[in-house]
C-alpha cells in the first residue's frame, strides 16, 4: 500500500469517529488490517500528527487527539479568515453555473429544514461552503480550509440547534447566497465571518471539546 493511500485510510478511520477522540491508536489492529508493517502505519501517524488528528506519545505509542475549547475557538478564527477570503475570491472568480449549483444545493438544504432533517441539513450545508471555497480557485486556500475543517469535524459539527438558531442559520445562508449572486466580496466576507462566530458557539455550547486544562479519558478503541 503507498504511503499516501496509508495516510488517507487512517485519516478517513479518524474522521469517521472509528477510533474516539482521546483513545489510543491500535497499532496491532491497524496492521493487521491495512496489511501494513508497522514503519508505514508510523510513518502515517506523523503525517497525521502534523494534521493536528494525532498525537504522538513519546515512547508510549500514540492517540487520537482530543480538542481543547481552546482549540475549538482557535480553528474556527483560522476558517472564519479561510471562509472570508473564499467568499472574496469567489465572488470574482465564481461562474454563472457555478454560483446555479450552489443555489439549487441552496433550495435542496431549505427543503432538508422543512423537513427537520438536520443530518441531511448539514451534508448540504457543508457542500455549500465548500463549493464556495471551490470556487475561489486558489488550490493553496482549498487545502488549508480541508485540513482545518477535518479537525473541526472530529470534535462533531453536526451540532443540535434551537428553532430559533436553526431559523436564523437558513437566514444567514439566504444573505450568503445573495451576496454570491450579486457578487459583492466584500458583503459575503462579512456574512461568512458572522456566520462562522455563531456555529462555533454552537459547538462549544454542545461540549463538544474539552475543557481546558481537564485530563482526556483514554479508551482503547
Amino acid at each position: 500500500m503507498l504511503h499516501d493511500e496509508v495516510v488517507n485510510r487512517i485519516r478517513a478511520i479518524l474522521l469517521d469517529g472509528e477510533i474516539p477522540p482521546g483513545a489510543r491508536i491500535p497499532e496491532r489492529e491497524l496492521c493487521e488490517r491495512l496489511e501494513i508493517s508497522r514503519t508505514p502505519l508510523r510513518e502515517a501517524l506523523k503525517v497525521l500528527a502534523a494534521e493536528g488528528l494525532v498525537q504522538l506519545l513519546p515512547h508510549r505509542g500514540s492517540r487520537a487527539a482530543k480538542l481543547t475549547d481552546k482549540d475549538m475557538r482557535d480553528l474556527f478564527e483560522v476558517c472564519q479568515g479561510l471562509e472570508a477570503l473564499a467568499g472574496e475570491l469567489a465572488c470574482e472568480r465564481i461562474s454563472d453555473a457555478e454560483i446555479d449549483a450552489i443555489a439549487a444545493a441552496h433550495a435542496d438544504m431549505v427543503q432538508h429544514y422543512r423537513e427537520r432533517d438536520l443530518i441531511q441539513y448539514y451534508r448540504g450545508n457543508r457542500a455549500i461552503h465548500e463549493a464556495i471555497v471551490t470556487a475561489a480557485g486558489n488550490p493553496v486556500l482549498a487545502g488549508l480550509y480541508a485540513s482545518v475543517t477535518a479537525r473541526i469535524r472530529r470534535a462533531r459539527y453536526v451540532t443540535p440547534m434551537t428553532p430559533q438558531r436553526w431559523a436564523l442559520a437558513v437566514k444567514e445562508h439566504e444573505a450568503i447566497l445573495n451576496a454570491l449572486q450579486r457578487r459583492d466580496g466584500v458583503g459575503l466576507s462579512h456574512i461568512l465571518r458572522a456566520h462562522l462566530r455563531h456555529k462555533r458557539e454552537e459547538v462549544l455550547q454542545a461540549g463538544f471539546a474539552e475543557t481546558e486544562g481537564s485530563e482526556p479519558t483514554l479508551r482503547i478503541a
